[in-house]
């Protein structure tokens, strides 16, 4: 039993991060009202949170190799409940913004050592077991948060969705400081400080841009500068891991097919199966008129069926990755598109079956991604490829909701437009987009409201109905990358250790033959 409490230790802190990745969508309206600012400004709580932890993720799991993955996943706990502790109290909106992008920072080092401490821990059949536990874990979290985020906002207050992580905090530091053995790459070795730093800017900048984008325009002086400097930043980047001895990211891996099927699939998971759904919480709550239970209840079955599928591939697996990951992206497609349906007179009850279906992928998906990404590598460099595979997954998240933000909004424009009863449709669109369906509706002549009720909901379902097509599409040139290219046995190869002397930029195992 004790063999299991690393597990338990892991599992714990990875389940409260990514919980709070997704927990926050459906008490936006609680948390505007309360901080008297608007919907837009506080989605930046959910988008700070989520670009932060993906700019930082790749850094943290390559210095995680370096100076200890225990001693960096404990900081990231440390400084996760710390920032959880201001979120609960922030006073304005700022503040809260500020304190969840320090509440990415503290994720991204636990979140970017998880991977490679699972590694690190087990093997075998033990390491299949593991990883399907904590793939049902992730799929939980990320699942259940609208869920959660909802119970506490409606009959606590939203500053408990904060207030909450105290507790699991401190028996996560408990457990990790008993249970969980360090471990780190022998030597000293020069950082790859520029690889970092260009990395983040390149990942931030664009993701900045694509929100700007969303509410300024794609000509915005503003947008296009900060596609330029992403552009910039990510050359800078290219530039820096070509020439340093022990890069972040070694790009040469990207020459391996399955290692770069992996990590496209990584980086499409998160955006076709989870980033839609802050527009469907929106959509409920506000056009709609579900309180933030109902809302988060419809969204329940997703996390159900996640449970179940990553529960059945720790007991009956491991499965091959190309047919896990694969077909889990096939699901995941499937299930969008079964949602992307919606009209004036659609509810909650249209997303389930749709749900279910991408539940399932998930759970396939999730757990098979680290362990395949983990056979394709040295285990000293565990912590290097751990992090990249958590770094694209986030990335995808936050990208997600940028993109499907920009053609969210462009959609409901089209609808307002082609009705032509509207006098301001990209104003009127951008206030739909920002939570504000009740107050454009209350704001046209009383007898005039009904039908500008109904060309609401129009409008929404069909923004809704192009999200979704997407996040279809996504997963579906995943799903066949996948199967073009992925090669890794059942359970992940057993990587063998690098010969003595040799650089890790050198290393060639006999692992790399399966790819």
């Amino acid at each position: 039993m004790r063999k299991w409490w690393p597990l338990a230790a892991i599992c714990l802190g990875t389940f409260m991060l990514l919980v709070d990745v997704t927990i926050v969508t459906v008490a936006l309206p609680a948390m505007a009202a309360d901080l008297d600012t608007t919907l837009s400004d506080v989605e930046w709580v959910v988008d700070i949170y989520a670009l932060a932890l993906a700019s930082l993720l790749l850094g943290v799991g390559s210095r995680a190799d370096r100076i200890g993955r225990r001693k960096l996943y404990l900081v990231g706990l440390i400084v996760f409940t710390a920032a959880s502790v201001a979120c609960a109290v922030a006073p304005n909106a700022g503040v809260l913004i500020g304190a969840r992008a320090v509440q990415g920072l503290g994720a991204a080092g636990m979140f970017g050592t998880t991977i490679a401490l699972l590694g690190m821990h087990y093997s075998g059949r033990e390491r299949g077991v593991a990883f399907a536990v904590w793939g049902a874990t992730n799929s939980v979290a990320a699942a259940a948060g609208p869920m959660v985020g909802g119970l506490l906002t409606q009959y606590l207050d939203w500053r408990w969705i904060f207030f909450v992580n105290l507790p699991v905090c401190l028996v996560a530091v408990v457990l990790t400081l008993r249970s969980v053995r360090e471990a780190k790459a022998e030597g000293r070795q020069r950082a790859d400080v520029l690889g970092v730093v260009t990395f983040t800017v390149a990942s931030g900048a664009l993701t900045f841009g694509l929100i700007r984008a969303h509410s300024d325009g794609w000509a915005a002086p503003f947008t296009l500068g900060l596609f330029a400097v992403a552009a910039v930043a990510l050359t800078l980047f290219v530039v820096a891991e070509t020439r340093h001895e022990h890069p972040v990211l070694d790009l040469s891996l990207f020459r391996r097919p399955s290692f770069t099927g992996i990590m496209v699939s990584a980086l499409f998971l998160q955006g076709a199966a989870f980033a839609y759904l802050l527009f469907e919480s929106l959509w409920m709550q506000s056009v709609l008129g579900y309180e933030p239970v109902e809302a988060g209840l419809y969204i329940l079955p997703m996390c159900a069926s996640a449970f179940v599928v990553s529960a059945l591939a720790g007991r009956f697996g491991p499965w091959p990755p190309r047919a896990s990951i694969g077909g889990g992206l096939a699901l995941i497609a499937l299930g969008s598109a079964m949602q992307a349906t919606l009209d004036a007179g659609s509810t909650g009850g249209s997303l389930v079956a749709g749900l279910v279906v991408s539940g399932l992928g998930v759970g396939l998906v999730t757990p098979s991604l680290p362990a395949a990404a983990l056979a394709t590598v040295p285990p000293e460099r565990g912590g290097m490829v751990g992090g990249a595979v958590n770094t694209f997954r986030q990335l995808g998240f936050a990208l997600g909701i940028a993109v499907f933000g920009v053609i969210f909004q462009s959609r409901i424009e089209r609808v307002l437009t082609a009705d032509g009863g509207v006098p301001d449709p990209h104003g009127t669109a951008a206030a739909l987009s920002g939570g504000q369906a009740r107050s454009i509706v209350a704001g046209w002549p009383e007898g005039e409201r009904a039908g500008m009720g109904q060309l609401v909901r129009e409008a929404f379902a069909s923004g809704l109905n192009a999200v979704l097509v997407v996040a279809a599409a996504l997963g579906a040139v995943a799903s066949l990358l996948v199967l073009a290219t992925v090669r890794v046995p059942a359970g992940g190869a057993e990587r063998q250790k690098p010969e003595a002397g040799a650089s890790p930029r050198g290393q060639e195992t006999r692992a790399d033959a399966a790819l």
